[in-house]
């Protein structure tokens, strides 16, 4: 089993971003409006740089100045299992897989839309299974007692990631 982690992230614009265990990097999505447990519900999910895998576990407000500066939390984290190579899966477009957490549990697909100007476009879609919920409601992790928490830090880089 590998990890993921889903960090909830206010940079220009509130979003989370989907971490998942890939290859000894953490492959991320930016998805605007965050998962959902909904399989009605396909979420955008645009293809961002990898991360270290160190940067499963940053938590802080990144410094104005640099890229995404803003406060990160960790909204879940757990393991997930893709069904087959997940590079391969990657590669094709099309990558399932069962995720484990504390919010978000059972299956999900990453469907490749297009390259394009914004980057690699895909949707996170929940399938049909019993963790299903169709009145699922996101909720944020970025209250004020846990803002006044975190620190100004830089994340953690690795080179070449």
């Amino acid at each position: 089993m590998a990890r993921f982690v889903v960090h909830e992230h206010k940079a220009r614009q509130l979003h989370y971003d989907l971490r998942l265990e890939i290859g000894g990097v953490l492959v991320s999505w930016a998805l605007p409006k965050g998962p959902s447990m909904n399989p009605a519900e396909k979420r955008l999910a645009v293809k961002v740089a990898d991360h270290p895998i160190a940067y499963g576990d940053f938590e802080g407000i990144i410094p104005p100045g640099q890229a995404g500066a803003g406060p990160v939390v960790v909204w879940d984290r757990g393991t997930f299992a893709a069904e087959g190579d997940p590079e391969e899966a990657l590669r094709s477009g099309r990558l399932v897989f069962v995720l484990r957490g504390k919010r978000l549990n059972g299956g999900f697909a990453l469907t490749r839309l297009r390259r394009g100007a914004r980057g690699d476009e895909w949707l996170l879609i929940k399938r049909k299974d019993a963790h299903a919920d169709p009145n699922w409601h996101l909720r944020s992790a970025l209250t004020t007692q846990r803002l006044r928490k975190l620190g100004v830090r830089a994340p953690p880089r690795a080179a070449g990631v």
